[in-house]
């Protein structure tokens, strides 16, 4: 029995609709032409007894200008898109290319430029074969102006967004939202509502591999638990989404010798990471953009301090989630020992998954480590950013209030988060010394590192 469709394989799929450019196009075309016969359908109600006459030459006049300049509008933005591409990989990352994309505003103009073109290319046709009366031609009318409001404030919205598509400043933007949702996924459930890998005492005799080379990019948790049940076993799920696979790398293990393709085919394996279900891949965006932003050719240390302050807002994810209350926002008028007992509630309650909120009983999957986090988000920066005093600076205060914020409490989330930006502010530090030359820069870190 298949498992049913789960929200995460859902919007996985969602999100990949969304990068594919022709999807919108498509949709809209499809809706152009069923508005031109949707006209016709009027000519088969009295309607043509209470409307007043439209003379086809003003709708032929008005169809022609759409199609002869729809085309040519199109091809325009289409142009303009490459551009953007072209200027996000050359500016931030390519990694980035994926958001620029599926960017909303620039697939809605296309699509609505390109499906304008297709409606009053069919409306003329049909109006030429004598295809409408009077009140087909009145529908037919009044959908044109329609047409031609929404091309035309389509138009305005595209110009406005034409100008930050593809720079950097707009593209860090769209990656911190991006991980944002991967972030607060992985917050609500950590182990995908699986259990914790820790809590499980064996690791299981049977493995399951996958000829298959590249990145993770889903894991079908719901159809795993099916599998699991319907086999009387239990499953260790080894990688996370993000981890790249390879032949020898074991998926699973079982605690039964089962058909080892059925779990195969929950994991989606694709040739590049996506956002959407790999919180680490948006740090790696966001620090590969710093990185560039501080090469010799760049020389843009600001943007690398904009990149540094979107990680520390990432990484403060994890601590606000456990702070708020049951409406979502901070209770000011509580003290800080309650502050700190619903910290540790909180935490505790994501340790201890399995005892309330695991749906997947049959199914264990490791955590997010958080050592690899500060790695993907930190390293790079500080290894390219070392010699430049306000980019080691800016680390280092994003360090200190990181683990300031994780020093309420002697949970182990906390002490994970703690312990790795104690870790990165010594590797940064250390670096930074190697690197600058100027003795006074040297005692503005020391001063930084120490307080």
């Amino acid at each position: 029995m298949e498992a049913p469709i789960t929200v995460d394989r859902l919007r996985f799929l969602i999100y990949s609709l969304k990068e594919k450019l022709w999807v919108k196009p498509l949709g809209f075309c499809l809706l152009s032409i069923f508005a031109v016969f949707l006209a016709k359908v009027a000519d088969s109600t009295s309607l043509a007894e209470h409307i007043p006459e439209i003379k086809p030459d003003s709708v032929e006049t008005l169809l022609s200008i759409m199609a002869s300049s729809m085309m040519v509008i199109a091809t325009f933005s289409a142009g303009t898109m490459v551009n953007a591409y072209a200027s996000a990989s050359q500016s931030s990352t390519p990694r980035s290319l994926s958001l620029i994309i599926s960017d909303d505003v620039s697939q809605n103009a296309l699509s609505v430029f390109i499906g304008a073109f297709i409606y009053s290319a069919v409306a003329l046709t049909a109006m030429t074969q004598a295809f409408f009366n009077e009140a087909g031609l009145f529908i037919l009318f009044c959908l044109t102006c329609l047409a031609f409001a929404i091309v035309i404030l389509t138009f305005i919205r595209w110009v406005d967004s034409v100008a930050r598509l593809g720079r950097v400043g707009p593209t860090l933007l769209k990656v911190e939202a991006a991980t944002t949702r991967a972030v607060k996924n992985r917050i609500d459930s950590p182990c995908l509502g699986a259990v914790p890998q820790e809590q499980i005492k064996e690791q299981g005799t049977y493995a399951a591999f996958t000829e298959k080379v590249g990145y993770i990019q889903l894991i079908d948790i719901a159809k795993l638990q099916t599998i699991a049940k319907s086999e009387d076993c239990f499953i260790n799920v080894t990688l996370l989404p993000g981890e790249f696979v390879t032949p020898e790398r074991p998926l699973a293990y079982t605690n039964k010798d089962i058909k080892k393709d059925d779990i195969v085919s929950a994991f989606t394996i694709g040739e590049a990471r996506s956002f959407e279900a790999d919180p680490r891949f948006g740090f790696i965006v966001l620090a590969e953009i710093a990185s560039r932003a501080l090469s010799p050719s760049v020389n843009d240390h600001g943007t690398a301090i904009n990149a540094i302050s979107s990680i520390t807002r990432l990484m403060l994810l994890w601590h606000t989630s456990s702070i708020k209350d049951k409406d979502g926002k901070n209770n000011s008028s509580e003290t800080d020992a309650n502050r700190n007992a619903q910290h540790v509630r909180k935490n505790e309650k994501e340790l201890n998954q399995t005892d309330n909120d695991t749906k997947y009983d049959r199914v264990s999957l490791p955590r997010l480590s958080v050592e690899d986090l500060f790695d993907d988000a930190y390293t790079s920066i500080a290894r390219d950013g070392a010699a430049n005093i306000e980019v080691a600076i800016r680390i280092q205060k994003s360090l200190n209030t990181i683990k300031a914020c994780f020093d309420n409490s002697d949970t182990e989330v906390d002490k994970d988060f703690k312990n790795a930006a104690s870790k990165l502010a010594k590797q940064s530090y250390e670096r930074a010394k190697l690197a600058l030359n100027y003795a006074g820069d040297i005692k503005r870190i020391e001063q930084v590192y120490k307080d």
